[in-house]
């Protein structure tokens, strides 16, 4: 009786362990979660929401419990995993204003591609948090040392079954199976899929992730023809005149040079800030085209900005495609760089980075560049302002790209120079950026930022009027384009000041200005557009009018732009008519993607108005000088 009592305690034991563990880790998880609506105080009010955020590192402490048999070691383990997502998680929301999400997971296979030195410099610079972690890991180590193990190593197939279900359990998980939105559905847990930071807010950093990734793999969008056809059907009379205008310009071929601008705003849009720390955008601004960009993205992400410049397609109709470079995997991209190679034009990318980051050189090759001169391209004394490469090397390499004879040429320019974060003072003129003004109230590390930044900007705005002063020097025409990818992360100031438009920061426009350096194109155009009409309209100033894709997106750019947002901000409202097109305009972009959509185009467009649709690449011979060559 004795034994059989004892045994009795012992089983009870070594299973009431786990359990209490198991509540001390749900608990645990709301307090480092720092979200109110998971946090520890809510255990009694919601602790279904406790459990769900626990859930998937519940998961994972009770897989490493079959595995290693010791309880603490694997809720520490678990724990440590789990912490590293949230540390994460707080470092994007403190630069970026938004949680982490599952997209984010992407950029894990950018590390080694020159993403860990960049990304690296949002980390925290105290010690304190490295010596916390430090001391966790040598907890873990001792706990491999001296824990007991809670049950026998041979437990006769059981250990091996558990394992395996659990395992199975973790795929079902990462695929985002249906029966997993039985825990996280909306209905259960509530959801808010237009703003992940509220949502993250109400149910935590691993519940908002779950919830968008289930989204995520059952909101995949499919294209209907019929709408597409409808839409074009409507607007046929508005896109053959469009076109036929259009046409009425010629000229001799321009070379194009388009500047993505690293984080390029305008101050002054920030209240109280009446500085003028961009006089050559301006200046540029009254002489030729300009006005506002909606672009896809805040404080970071550049390439959804970029993706939708040489593309001419909107990521709002892509759905889950939040980094089109790592989740296109199409051979052949339609866009501005294939219309203009169409033309004659040779086609040059350039930027003063890693060239791998974002996948670049798998993109370009898609989306028809010619040749791509990244860092290694650079003469070995191009100069770092900053951290990165400074703005006037950058312009220093446009020129030596533009020749003087032979064909006209496309020279796309990323700068990198004003790229955050904006805490450090490696090469920088520390007079020149401590001189800069800062809005009212602004200070402390906020202040520096500020600074760092507009220091950085003002050096791009120099090299815009540079730059823009040395094409018109040239015998050839030249068209200038330049336009910032997003807004800088300086979400403290932001939030402190305010804009004068009394917008909120993630829909905030950047600058966009176009000059023709000879001024011997179209009059020039103002106002506020999207950046992926940028390209239909560099393509009509440099006289080409031929492709019915673009001539749409100058038809209805006007009516769509404002929808134009980054994907983490609030969804911009919709009248019943503008819903409509809006739904239309995403079936032409889906099959425009696909090399589906010119045979709707020349069918309803263009025969009676005379005009040729511009061929999109998508045939054998094509292809096979995609491009974009090192």
């Amino acid at each position: 009786m004795t034994s059989a009592s004892k045994t009795w305690r012992d089983r009870a034991g070594r299973a009431v362990l786990p359990l209490i563990t198991a509540v001390l880790f749900v608990l645990l998880t709301g307090l480092i979660d720092g979200n109110p609506g998971v946090g520890t105080d809510q255990w009694l009010a919601r602790p279904g929401h406790l459990i769900a955020n626990a859930m998937p590192g519940l998961m994972l402490a009770t897989l490493l419990l079959t595995l290693t048999r010791r309880t603490w070691l694997s809720f520490g383990i678990a724990f440590l995993a789990q912490g590293a997502v949230f540390a994460v998680s707080a470092i994007k929301v403190k630069n970026l204003g938004t949680p982490l999400l599952p997209a984010d997971f992407g950029l894990v296979g950018q590390l080694s591609n020159g993403g860990l030195s960049l990304l690296s410099g949002y980390l925290p610079r105290q010690v304190a948090p490295y010596l916390a972690i430090a001391a966790l890991i040598g907890l873990v180590v001792v706990l491999v040392r001296f824990e007991p193990p809670v049950f026998a190593r041979r437990t006769y197939g059981r250990r091996i079954v558990a394992t395996f279900a659990l395992g199975m359990l973790f795929v079902t998980l990462f695929a985002g199976t249906p029966g997993w939105a039985k825990i996280y559905n909306g209905q259960r847990l509530g959801m808010m899929p237009w703003s992940p930071s509220e949502n993250a807010g109400y149910n935590g950093v691993m519940s908002n992730l779950m919830q968008f990734h289930l989204q995520a793999s059952r909101n995949k969008p499919k294209d209907d023809p019929k709408a597409a056809l409808q839409l074009i059907g409507d607007n046929d009379a508005a896109l053959r005149e469009h076109m036929a205008q259009a046409a009425q310009h010629t000229r001799q071929p321009p070379d194009i040079v388009i500047i993505q601008s690293e984080s390029f705003f305008d101050p002054s849009a920030v209240n109280g800030y009446d500085a003028d720390v961009a006089p050559n955008l301006h200046r540029l601004t009254q002489q030729g085209s300009g006005g506002g960009l909606h672009v896809p993205t805040f404080g970071g992400g550049t390439i959804r900005t970029e993706f939708e410049v040489l593309t001419g397609l909107s990521l709002r109709y892509f759905g889950n495609m939040r980094y089109p470079y790592l989740d296109l995997h199409n051979q052949v991209v339609p866009s501005m760089v294939r219309a203009l190679r169409s033309h004659g034009y040779d086609t040059v990318a350039v930027h003063g980075h890693n060239p791998n980051f974002w996948n670049r050189p798998a993109a370009f090759k898609a989306i028809g560049f010619d040749r791509f001169v990244s860092r290694d391209g650079f003469p070995a004394d191009a100069k770092n302002d900053g951290t990165y490469m400074a703005d006037s090397a950058m312009t220093d390499e446009i020129m030596a790209q533009l020749p003087d004879a032979g064909p006209s040429r496309l020279v796309f320019a990323i700068s990198i120079e004003a790229h955050g974060p904006y805490d450090g003072s490696d090469n920088t003129n520390v007079a020149e950026r401590d001189a800069i003004p800062v809005p009212a109230g602004v200070e402390g590390k906020d202040k520096i930022e500020w600074q760092n930044y507009v220091y950085h900007m003002h050096h791009a705005d120099a090299e815009l009027g540079r730059l823009a002063d040395l094409l018109a020097r040239r015998e050839r025409p030249t068209i200038l384009l330049f336009y910032g990818d997003h807004l800088p992360a300086l979400t403290n100031t932001y939030n402190h000041a305010g804009f004068r438009d009394g917008q909120p920061f993630d829909t905030q426009m950047v600058p966009w200005v176009l000059v023709d350096a000879h001024n011997d194109g179209p009059p020039p155009v103002h106002g506020d557009m999207a950046s992926w009409m940028l390209p239909g309209l560099v393509l009509e100033r440099a006289g080409i009018h031929d492709d019915a894709y673009f001539a749409l997106t100058q038809v209805l750019g006007g009516q769509l732009a404002a929808l134009t947002r980054s994907p983490d901000a609030n969804t911009a409202a919709e009248d019943a008519n503008t819903k409509l097109t809006d739904t239309a305009m995403g079936n032409v972009a889906l099959l425009r993607l696909k090399n589906k959509l010119d045979p709707l185009l020349a069918r309803y467009a263009l025969p009676d108005a005379g005009i040729d649709v511009a061929r999109q690449p998508g045939d054998a011979e094509h292809d096979a000088e995609a491009g974009a060559g090192q």
